[in-house]
């Protein structure tokens, strides 16, 4: 009966040391080695948001120790009542300890994808955020990150300028000289009256 409190506490200060990462630097061995899509954007928004555990390992850890403890009390039915009891204090105390330890602080970024203008949320801790406006990655997988735009352009070799192409010019024929024409003398005019003759 004296050893049950210590094996409660061991296993719980175990879970203490079991909080999540939440960064972007960290990978999953689930999330290591797999081919996942990229999108170049923009950050739109940032706030700083809470996160908290997911009550599932911290409680059923705590309500296993609990009622290994609980178990060691008494023979039969107290036995019995003291695993259960145990086990719903251990259960308790688990997700406490699985608060404490996973319980953390995270940033939620508003990213605009550069093709196509859509909207997208990835929340992850960051020791300082990212800036508005810089230009980001945005991972998907099993652990969506956000990180920023490390790619290198591509180095295409550079266009040999090509000579502008011009319309082939046509040139006009010469014309023709012209002869000149010689004048051709008018005959005289008289303003007097023509004259009439009269009979003898």
């Amino acid at each position: 009966m004296t050893f049950r409190f210590p094996i409660l506490a061991l296993i719980l200060a175990g879970l203490s040391g079991c909080g999540s990462s939440y960064s972007p630097n960290t990978y999953a061995s689930n999330a290591a080695q797999k081919e996942n899509p990229v999108d170049q954007g923009v950050i739109v928004g940032v706030r700083p948001v809470g996160v908290s555990a997911a009550d599932t390992v911290g409680t059923v850890t705590g309500a296993a120790a609990g009622g290994i403890a609980g178990s060691q009390v008494g023979v039969g039915p107290v036995s019995a009542f003291s695993a259960l009891g145990g086990s719903l204090v251990g259960g308790i105390a688990g997700s406490a300890a699985e608060h404490v330890a996973s319980d953390t602080t995270a940033y939620e970024y508003i990213i605009r994808k550069t093709t196509g203008g859509t909207l997208v949320s990835v929340t992850q801790q960051d020791k300082t955020p990212l800036a508005l406006g810089q230009k980001v990655l945005v991972i998907a997988g099993v652990q969506a990150r956000v990180v920023p735009d490390y790619t290198v352009p591509s180095q295409e070799p550079p266009k040999q300028a090509e000579a502008p192409k011009v319309a082939p010019t046509t040139t006009a024929p010469a014309p023709e000289p012209v002869a000149a024409m010689p004048l051709v003398p008018l005959p005289p005019t008289t303003t007097d009256p023509p004259k009439v003759e009269t009979g003898p």
